[in-house]
Parts: C-alpha cells; structure tokens; sequence
C-alpha cells in the first residue's frame, strides 16, 4: 500500500511540475480570457465588457494595435508598456443600438514573443428594447429602424 501511495505522490509531481506554466524569454501576453459572451442584451444596453491581458514574459509587454473587426466594435489599449507581471486592461464597447446576434473580434497587435497576434471575440444577441404603447400592449421597435411618432 505504501509503494501504491508513493507511486501517486510521485506522479502527482511530475504533473505538477509539467503543468507550471513557464516564463518566457521576452515579453509574453496572456489573457484572462479570449471570449466574452453578453448572453441576450436589450437594445441601448450598455455593451461594454473588458479583458485583462497579464505580462508573463521577462520583458516589457507593448500593445502597439487593437483593432475591431467593424465600426460597431471599438476597442481601448493602453499605450504604456506592460511590465513582467503586471496586467493591464483592453475596454471593448459594442454598439448595442444594432438588433441580432453579436459575433465579432478584435485583434490585438504587440511585441509578444508568444503571440504577436491574438485575437479575442464578444458574442451574445442584442434583442428590441420594449417600448410599450398607449393602450398597454407591449410594442417590439422595429428591426429596420427607430420608430416613428406619427
């Protein structure tokens, strides 16, 4: 039973070991996550989420591009060199005036030795926002535009 016993604590450690993420030579991003999902939004909601990128390298981590994959995605980077260990945060703001499913990216550009290029997504749906009429019936906006106050 011993041996057994001693056999797993050994193995156990190997993994461990194995497991431990290693330092990198240079700068390195990594991300606290590559996916935000909104889930289902109402529309004029605030569509801001953000991501925190951590330098595990050796050297200053440089963001030099974050860009959205359109106009209804604006991403925010700081500009200022991310020491080791230290994080930082990317802002994403979608535009939540638009109806239907989310499904964009942005692509962050920097001096990682890991991944100069990465890319992350939001995802979700924005759904009409409920108006209500005069008689008390619930009123959906419609998909083609604001609605008019005739």
């Amino acid at each position: 039973m011993k041996k057994i016993f001693s056999a797993l604590l050994v193995m156990a450690c190997v993994i461990s070991f194995a497991s431990a993420q290693e330092v990198v030579n240079g700068p390195a991003i990594t991300l606290d996550k590559t996916v935000h999902d909104y889930g289902t939004i109402e529309q004029g909601a605030n569509g801001a989420c953000e991501f925190i990128v951590t330098n595990t390298g050796t050297e200053p981590l440089l963001i030099t591009r974050c860009k959205g994959s359109c106009g209804c995605t604006v991403p925010k980077c700081e500009k200022d060199p991310i020491m080791p260990g230290a994080t930082s945060e990317i802002s994403v703001k979608y535009d939540t005036k638009r109806i239907g499913p989310i499904n964009k990216s942005v692509t962050i550009t920097s001096n990682a030795t890991n991944e100069p290029t990465k890319v992350i997504r939001i995802k979700g749906k924005v759904q009409a926002k409920d108006l209500g009429a005069k008689s008390g019936v619930p009123v959906k906006q419609p998909s083609t535009g604001a609605p008019t106050n005739k």
